[in-house]
């Protein structure tokens, strides 16, 4: 709040230099410059009170809690589409690809299981809480945020079936699930508190079990 206070009175100075010169009246003109000093005041002013009255410890409560606003309204529902979107395509994706053998229909699989998932994930995070109490922020830029993370996780391992070989493809789609799961144990583990080790446990036990499912699927 202290930086757009800031913004304010340094967009108001602004505003009325930009005005005085556009006027032709005396009057006017130091009216409008005394108004620009009056805001350069006040932002001085603020700066003092601050520097005066914000101590190490509330500069410190301040950025945890500022830190938990990001992680209520950005993190969380990004790494919650992020691991739907990265385990959830795993099995159509592959079970295609094993099914078909074809690149480009494993592609166009994946490709509507990532749009589709990142529509149903984004309104169905942005209709769950409007933030007014649990404080996770505007509905709209956390269904914003977990719709486009959920597309961009079955996105990730969709890309490389536009590869024509079937081999290549499926070598380079595996290394992409891989770099997904470690970039999830890692968010959780920066960000959740959770050990680093136990996040790539869950969550590679957990994506190996629906890749595994979308292997036996799809060479059935």
């Amino acid at each position: 709040m202290r930086r757009y206070a800031e913004d304010m009175e340094r967009d108001a100075a602004r505003f009325y230099r930009q005005a005085a010169l556009r006027t032709n009246d005396a009057e006017t003109r130091k009216l409008l410059g005394d108004l620009a000093t009056a805001e350069d005041q006040h932002g001085r002013a603020a700066s003092d009170m601050a520097s005066r009255h914000l101590t190490d410890d509330k500069r410190d409560d301040e950025d945890e809690n500022a830190r938990r606003r990001f992680v209520l309204q950005i993190v969380q529902p990004g790494l919650v589409g992020l691991m739907d979107g990265s385990v959830s395509t795993l099995a159509p994706v592959f079970a295609a690809a094993f099914a078909t053998h074809d690149p480009h229909s494993a592609f166009l699989v994946g490709l509507a299981a990532s749009l589709g998932a990142g529509i149903s994930m984004g309104f169905a995070e942005a209709l769950s809480d409007d933030g007014a109490l649990s404080g996770r922020g505007k509905p709209l830029i956390r269904g914003l945020v977990c719709g486009a993370m959920t597309m961009a996780g079955g996105i990730g391992h969709t890309l490389p079936f536009l590869i024509e070989s079937f081999s290549a493809a499926m070598t380079v789609a595996i290394a992409v699930v891989v770099i997904e799961l470690f970039l999830i144990s890692w968010i959780r583990w920066r960000y959740q508190d959770t050990p680093f080790g136990s996040a790539i446990v869950q969550i590679v036990f957990g994506g190996a079990l629906v890749f595994l499912a979308g292997v036996l699927i799809g060479s059935s």
